[in-house]
């Protein structure tokens, strides 16, 4: 009954500036403070203001909410995880499995070409090169 009454109250109080500012020649303005002025008449006369009040005072109501935010909070938990791990079950094995058979053998990992001692023999005064470098700055920090 409190909100039937203060929906038409506020309704008729926004009619009324809707009225002043029609006064004041704003037509557009004031066709748009009517239109949001008619809304809580409306939803009075809908049903669906009592029913607002019947879910806001109910301790069911609230229990449901509760329940739907657990549920909420279980899919994002169980999203997020799924995504660290990289997807579900089926996508993980069938990851491993396609893993497994695209494997490279040990020794293919070896240069087809065959050994020559001149890229040795570079490769050996180069690494030598970096060491130095390497060093230089180790002990220009104290290191």
């Amino acid at each position: 009954m409190i909100a039937e009454t203060v929906c038409s109250a506020v309704s008729a109080a926004g009619l009324g500036i809707a009225a002043i500012t029609a006064y004041r020649r704003r037509f557009l303005t004031a066709a748009r403070i009517a239109a949001y002025a008619l809304v809580p008449v409306g939803l009075v006369m809908t049903g669906i203001v009592d029913w607002l009040a019947d879910t806001a005072f109910s301790p069911m109501a609230w229990a449901g909410f509760g329940v739907l935010g657990a549920s909420w909070l279980l899919f994002a938990t169980t999203r997020t995880v799924e995504r660290r791990r990289g997807g579900t079950r089926k996508e993980r094995k069938a990851a491993r499995a396609a893993a497994r058979r695209e494997a490279v053998a040990p020794t293919a990992s070896a240069p087809s070409l065959g050994a020559s001692s001149r890229p040795a023999a570079g490769s050996a005064s180069r690494s030598e090169d970096d060491f130095s470098d390497i060093e230089a700055i180790l002990k220009k920090h104290g290191i």
